[in-house]
């Protein structure tokens, strides 16, 4: 990689490491390994054939393409899981969902007791930075584990009910490219890019070129931006030392077996993704052998020259980049989304050669090689005991004497990050012992289909169209929880609080135990005021699931307006220690804290409320509340210099602000600055006086009269 220089210092030690040389002894001897950068690019829910090295059918993508033409395209490289979290895990792990334990999205988290490759390549004296483009990789999650930075400077809020949290590829790119500018010496970075994920939104030129295919359009915009990436690389003369590997977590059915995206089925549309490496020594070429996640991790090991370590599950692929022929062997696959969810069937299965098995109540099998796309399940025609039976051998194999984690009592410790946006998928009490024909998945399409159409209806504001699809989905379905959670948002949108407490009321009695209805029916009755009854549910909630922040800090706030202040505390620094990125908390904290301090007169309680209103202003400079606390902090004190500073501040933010207005209005009139409280008042009578009551009006317009006498 490039030597910088700094200042003019030429850092020499990291030129002899470049070179491969040590002192030691007075000797320069060869250092073990190849002191190679590794950059590993995850591509969110690409779909090989989007990607013109794969196939022209769709779009150019002239710098993927490009990195390909530089190195080796696997044809056959398939996900684990059709989900994101568990694809990531598996490639950060080299292990399967059988190992690790992460088989879904937000209930389940990495544990510490497994070792990272951004662990593993710190121990080789690494530098390591991560940059995630959406909440679903959370750290919370537990894959920041090895990482020096760990950038989710996504949103901390998704404007989309169900979709999470993103920044756009220019945002992720532009971070990773400021980290990758101040390395000297050898470096791993991820760089984790989402948006191809739902919803399908490029920015322009792509939204016009693509109007007709978002999607593709999502996937020509990132494309774009990887040319950032390896513009500096080249530009810098690292491409020459950098192990560079792209693929996708999973892929996008679009449409195809009935599915509209991804998650629920584990054919090929969603567990065939991209995988190109290329690097120093590395030859172009095409491979077209089965190949998978878990052989990353092998794969940068062997490029390296380092050993693997030993709890790697899958194997190197530089014997076959090389030209030499893999042994045969198995790929593990599951999709296990709605089994956890719904308590639906799991799906298991296997590839192996040409063949696919997949394990469900209605078995399948295909023949890959004249049925990529698995149109014609041929499983009449094979022994499904021998298959089970393999399946099963792979499973053993693969479990390795873990213990598998229960989603419903997973721990956290205390200073991960927690933010409960809505995305936490509920743990669920419907799993059964064993399943018929009636809980595969194909047969419960249908309802999936029609949750994912009334989703499509609300996000175009044809509320009741919505509303109406998962009314008919619910009265043949009691169980299916999401459609509960999706109609209790468009009825918040539409403001029928009535409903809204109908509905999660008949949610919570035919699902019981499910953790997301429990805890949102909770946190809606302390909203409106119910403490008492919301308390008794988020204790359900909690007992279930007990690392959840909102709920903390709902049922802080709940303890807080009963009056029960140490409890409202206790309650509050949990949700922090959860989570202490939600502005919210502490402007909650602030204002208990004041409270506190009005009825003891104690300084440390008016000093802890003023420090938790400027938490909340650093996390959000737009949160306006936490303004409103921190000015009347500064008056009640006697300062209410600082106190018309700090509301000025927030009328910037929020120019029709009535409390600001009136306060900064006031507080000029105070201390005797007219000029300034003549021009606040008459500003709040011009941008209210169609709201005002007659008195108020009244009682402004006499005193500007009287100001203006002065």
């Amino acid at each position: 990689m490039k030597i910088k220089a700094k200042k003019g210092i030429v850092f020499l030690f990291a030129a002899l490491i470049q070179f491969g040389l040590l002192l030691s002894g007075g000797l320069l001897q060869a250092a073990e390994g190849n002191n190679y950068n590794v950059l590993l690019i995850t591509i969110d829910t690409i779909r090989p054939d989007r990607l013109s090295c794969y196939s022209t059918e769709y779009l150019k993508t002239p710098n993927i393409d490009a990195l390909a033409d530089r190195g080796v395209l696997f044809e056959k490289a398939f996900a684990h899981n059709s989900i994101t979290l568990p694809s990531h895990a598996n490639i950060l792990l080299g292990t399967t969902p059988l190992y690790h334990g992460v088989h879904d999205n937000s209930k389940f988290r990495v544990q510490e007791k497994f070792l990272t490759m951004a662990e593993y390549l710190k121990s080789q004296d690494y530098s390591t930075a991560a940059f995630i483009g959406a909440f679903a990789l959370d750290s919370r999650f537990g894959l920041n584990q090895g990482f020096d930075v760990y950038d989710e400077s996504y949103p901390a809020h998704s404007s989309v009910v169900f979709v999470p949290p993103e920044r756009k590829a220019e945002d992720v790119v532009k971070s990773a490219l400021d980290w990758l500018e101040e390395q000297n010496y050898k470096w791993f970075s991820w760089i984790h890019l989402w948006d191809p994920h739902t919803l399908y939104q490029p920015p322009e030129p792509f939204a016009t070129q693509f109007k007709d295919d978002p999607y593709s359009g999502e996937v020509a915009y990132v494309d774009s931006e990887l040319k950032k990436i390896f513009d500096f690389l080249e530009n810098e003369n690292l491409l020459g030392t950098t192990l560079i590997i792209l693929t996708g977590d999973h892929g996008e059915s679009l449409g195809e077996h009935g599915e509209l995206s991804h998650t629920y089925f584990a054919y090929n549309s969603t567990i065939w993704v991209p995988l190109i490496i290329s690097g120093p020594g590395i030859e172009a070429s095409r491979k077209n052998e089965n190949v998978c996640h878990i052989d990353i991790f092998p794969t940068l090991c062997d490029v390296l020259d380092i050993d693997p370590p030993p709890s790697l599950q899958g194997v190197s692929l530089l014997p076959l980049m090389e030209g030499k022929k893999l042994d045969k062997r198995s790929i593990y696959f599951e999709s296990l989304g709605p089994y956890y969810n719904q308590g639906w069937a799991p799906q298991w299965g296997f590839l192996e050669g040409n063949e696919k098995f997949i394990d469900t109540p209605i078995p399948e099998f295909y023949n890959l090689d004249n049925d990529f796309g698995e149109l014609n399940n041929t499983v009449n025609n094979i022994d499904v005991a021998v298959y089970l039976k393999r399946l099963n051998e792979i499973k053993k194999e693969l479990s390795a004497s873990q213990t598998p984690q229960d989603p419903q009592k997973m721990d956290r410790e205390t200073q991960e990050k927690m933010r409960s946006l809505g995305y936490i998928v509920s743990p669920t009490s419907n799993v059964k012992t064993s399943y018929g024909p009636e809980d595969d998945l194909k047969t419960l399409l249908p309802f999936q289909q029609k949750l994912d159409q009334a989703i499509i209806l609300g996000d175009e504001g044809k509320m009741e169209e919505g509303i109406q699809l998962l009314n008919e989905i619910i009265a043949v379905r009691k169980d299916f929880a999401q459609a509960y959670l999706y109609l209790y948002n468009l009825l918040i949108a539409q403001e029928q609080k009535e409903k809204v407490i109908e509905i999660l009321e008949r949610g919570l009695s035919n699902n019981p135990e499910n953790y997301h209805i429990i805890s949102t029916y909770g946190i809606y009755l302390v909203r409106e005021g119910q403490f008492d009854k919301g308390l008794d549910i988020l204790q359900r909630a909690m007992a279930i699931l007990d690392f959840d922040p909102e709920v903390w800090h709902y049922m802080g706030f709940a303890y807080s307006r009963k009056g029960e202040d140490q409890k409202a505390l206790e309650y509050y620094d949990k949700s922090i220690s959860l989570d202490d990125s939600d502005p919210m908390v502490y402007y909650n904290l602030g204002s208990l804290y004041l409270s506190l301090f009005m009825k003891s007169k104690k300084r440390i309680e008016h000093d802890k409320a003023m420090e938790s209103f400027k938490n909340a202003i650093s996390i959000d400079q737009q949160f306006v509340l936490a303004y409103r606390g921190l000015g009347i902090g500064y008056r009640i004190m006697g300062q209410p210099v600082y106190a018309i500073s700090v509301w000025e501040q927030a009328l910037q933010l929020s120019p029709d602000d009535e409390f600001f207005l009136s306060n900064i209005a006031d507080t000029n009139l105070a201390i005797g600055n007219n000029a300034q409280a003549i021009k606040y008042y008459e500003r709040l009578l011009s941008l209210k006086i169609n709201t005002m009551t007659p008195e108020d009006r009244s009682k402004i317009e006499s005193l500007l009269r009287e100001l203006k006498k002065d």
